[in-house]
């Protein structure tokens, strides 16, 4: 690694020096491996960070030794060389004001590293879109241990402090201190202030003091500490901060505050971990948290959320904004009650949005009125369509120019400047100024870009190789995985299955039977900024719901369309993403002999989550947790993998699917008309499933469908027709006034068991797919 680089960060340009400094002499940690650990805990950092002011506790020539350690500083108020972009939050005291960095995005937690601020510390609360602090949104207790105690007695009294949290209603996640003690956090609706918070801490403390006084003690007092436990409920005052979780200490060795899982507190080897141990953690998805950090308050789509109804507008209206590291645009022509132009901004996971009435200056010396509107979704930079009357902001949307950006000014509600490199307009500079409330100015800058370089490459023709077919899970129960043995736990996705390749810029997109689903989904090329380097990858295509959970029936919407113009307004109704859980080749390696954690690995370190791709952790050996993950967020199930095994093309036992509903994919072999307002409609479908070269006949099921599915059935079964049954020992119950037809389309069904007869019991439809083959399918028992 050079001793000096530029690097770009989300968009932000910095300078890293210094980078071969020994910051921990016992180690040999260079500072170059500081910024490179926080760049790879930012993602399970920024949560308990985002929006809150960072004390830094700064380590300039390093933390020294044990003899003679090294020189501490602590940092409040932020210096003139803090770069334009580092978003700030303001403190007001009686006689000066302090400006603070807020722990908002990856680029701003390099800088800290940067500077050598080894430690983060943060409040329990965070800024309020008015600049002004917040209600606290979350608990801290601090277990710090006196003279002669261990860790192990700290964790004895972490889950005493549970016990009394979980009769409060309150998850409590553990974090090893990455010192001596352990901190517990909680978290809050954001509805009392710190006052009441630490009211209610400090009686916590004093009734576990009361229950065992040889072991805790609530007062600060040294003297009383000698054996026995602080609990420190002082913490939770607004004034005071707590290290944030994932930050390094500033100690001898570079230890670091790491949330852990109850289970690992039981642990007669429980000890603080190290920033290696953690980064290995980290790596394989063994990230315990409070959930989604900040959910609980208003962010930063609430606004625009409050003014649009999924139910009644195609725009998008996801539940949860995003990671905040991408830097897309979007310029949209917007024909509503009078034509304006929407310019829009990737910045901290949302697009910050401009509408301008004149469109984008195309001159140095005239400047176009920008006046800011709420911020946007990321998914919003691919919508286009019709805006339905009535609605907010009713009328026809279409894409004017899309692409990216580089950015080299942002301050906040003052100025921003950034280089747009757009696939249709080409390459221009823009500043946007604040004038007044919302209005702005953008202007045209004199010194446009003249590097070449900076448009937009050339298309190139997807390569014709033939992709490798995917490896596949046999179903199983949790019984048959032995806890003996060595295995990986993901989540199940319910979607599609696709391999995809990204060879010389270019993405694409196969099915597990081999059709191309390339230009089905257009937003899945965000591969593109996913991965630097030549690849081919599994995963799982899904379309999510409003509470951000796959949803099969949604994605249906997506997998029977061709035309590129229901596709591109389909990506605004109903976009995808891309779950990717396996690596198969990189730069032109076959990794396939490679074992899972190997690729696991690999995986981690090539691909990263941006926009519509994502990287999913995994779970680490422990299959009760990842059962239970599963089930409390609304997912089908868990796959099992074993850590040792190569990836294999073709069904194998090494990985397995554990499900929480059961489903089995069919095959359609005849109709009946149904009843009512269903009369001369599809009333019940007939199923069959292969097994060899004969199908067997598995039932009927009358449930589960959309009304549009069943006007689609019609038209589709009218060229499918056959004179007799393509299965024998129909029941004549069930064949009676059946419409027959060719044993070609395979669907899915969820149902609560086999009977003995081998009929699906009590099943319900969930959709076709059209991404299977019926030579694809059997009897999952």
């Amino acid at each position: 690694m050079p001793n000096e680089q530029w690097v770009t960060v989300g968009g932000h340009k910095l300078k890293l020096t210094n980078l071969d400094k020994v910051m921990y002499p016992a180690t040999g940690t260079t500072k170059g491996d500081v910024i490179d650990y926080y760049a790879r805990v930012a993602e399970v950092l920024l949560p308990f960070g985002r929006g809150r002011p960072v004390t830094r506790k700064r380590w300039v020539h390093g933390v020294g030794t044990a003899t003679q350690p090294g020189e501490m500083f602590f940092q409040k108020n932020l210096d003139d060389s803090t770069p334009d972009w580092v978003t700030r939050g303001t403190i007001r005291h009686k006689d000066h004001d302090n400006d603070y960095p807020l722990l908002n995005n990856q680029a701003t937690l390099a800088w800290l590293a940067q500077i050598a601020a080894l430690e983060l510390h943060v409040p329990q609360w965070k800024f309020g879109r008015d600049g002004k602090p917040k209600n606290p949104d979350r608990l801290v207790i601090d277990l710090d241990p006196g003279p002669g105690v261990d860790l192990q007695q700290v964790a004895h009294v972490a889950r005493l402090a549970k016990a009394i949290l979980d009769d409060m209603g309150l998850d409590s996640l553990p974090v090893t201190s990455g010192s001596k003690g352990i901190h517990l956090y909680a978290r809050l609706d954001g509805k009392q202030s710190s006052e009441n918070v630490s009211a209610v801490a400090r009686e916590l403390a004093r009734a576990l003091e009361a229950d065992h006084p040889d072991l805790i003690v609530s007062d600060m007092k040294k003297s009383l500490r000698d054996g026995k436990v602080l609990v420190d409920w002082s913490q939770n005052s607004a004034n005071k901060t707590t290290i944030v979780p994932y930050s390094l200490r500033g100690r001898v060795h570079p230890t670091v505050a790491a949330p852990r899982t109850w289970r690992e507190l039981a642990s007669k080897n429980l000890k603080q971990l190290d920033y290696t141990e953690v980064l290995a953690r980290v790596a394989k998805g063994k990230t315990p948290g409070l959930g989604d950090e900040g959910a609980v308050e208003e962010d930063r789509l609430t606004t625009y959320r409050s003014m649009r109804d999924s139910s009644k507008t195609p725009e998008p209206v996801p539940s949860t904004i995003g990671a905040g590291h991408g830097n897309s645009f979007v310029i949209q022509e917007h024909h509503a009650s009078r034509l304006h132009w929407d310019f829009r901004l990737e910045h901290d996971g949302v697009l910050v949005s401009w509408a301008l009435p004149k469109g984008v200056p195309t001159e140095t010396g005239k400047n176009h009125l920008a006046v800011q509107t709420e911020d946007h979704p990321i998914e919003y930079g691919g919508f286009a369509g019709d805006i339905p009357k009535g609605e907010y902001g009713a009328g026809h949307v279409e894409i004017w120019d899309s692409g990216t950006f580089e950015l080299e000014k942002w301050r906040d509600g003052k100025e921003v400047i950034a280089t747009l490199h757009g696939e249709k307009q080409g390459t221009h500079k823009y500043a946007l100024i604040h004038t007044r409330e919302n209005q702005w100015l953008i202007h045209l800058m004199k010194d446009q870009p003249t590097d070449a370089a900076a448009a937009p490459a050339p298309e190139r023709a997807p390569s014709t190789r033939t992709l490798p077919a995917p490896m596949l899970a046999t179903l199983g129960s949790e019984t048959s995985i032995d806890p003996d043995e060595r295995w990986a736990f993901e989540m199940k996705w319910d979607g599609i299955r696709a391999i995809v390749e990204v060879a010389g810029g270019v993405v694409r997109i196969v099915s597990r039977n081999g059709i191309d689903q390339t230009a089905r989904y257009p937003e899945l090329s965000d591969l593109l900024r996913s991965v630097s380097v030549d690849v081919i990858l599994d995963g799982e295509i899904v379309a999510l719901n409003a509470s951000g959970r796959p949803d099969f029936g949604r994605l249906q919407a997506r997998m029977k369309l061709t035309r590129p113009a229901e596709i591109e307004k389909a990506r605004g109704t109903t976009p995808v993403h891309l779950m990717l859980f396996d690596i198969i080749e990189r730069d032109g390696v076959d990794l396939s002999s490679r074992s899972y954690d190997e690729r696991r690995e690999i995986l981690l370190d090539t691909a990263r989550s941006t926009g519509a791709v994502q990287v999913p952790p995994a779970f680490e050996g422990d299959l009760d947790d990842a059962v239970s993950s599963s089930q409390e967020l609304g997912l089908e199930g868990v796959m099992a993998k074993r850590r040792d095994s190569t990836y294999r093309h073709g069904r194998s036992s090494d990985w397995v699917k554990l499900k929480h509903h059961r489903t089995q994919e069919v095959v359609v072999i005849g109709w009946r008309a149904g009843a009512g307002r269903r009369a001369n409609r599809v009333g019940s479908l007939l199923l069959g499933v292969p097994d060899g070269t004969t199908m067997n006949y598995v039932g009927r099921v009358g449930t589960g469908f959309r009304e549009r599915d069943l006007d689609e059935m019609l038209d589709r079964f009218s060229s499918m027709e056959r004179p007799t049954a393509p299965v024998t020992g129909v029941p004549a119950v069930d064949a009676r006034n059946v419409h027959w037809v060719r044993p070609d389309l395979v669907g899915e069904v969820e149902f609560a068991e086999w009977t003995r007869s081998g009929r699906l019991r009590q099943p319900r439809w969930r959709g076709w797919r059209h991404d299977k083959a019926v030579s694809d399918l059997r009897i999952e028992i």
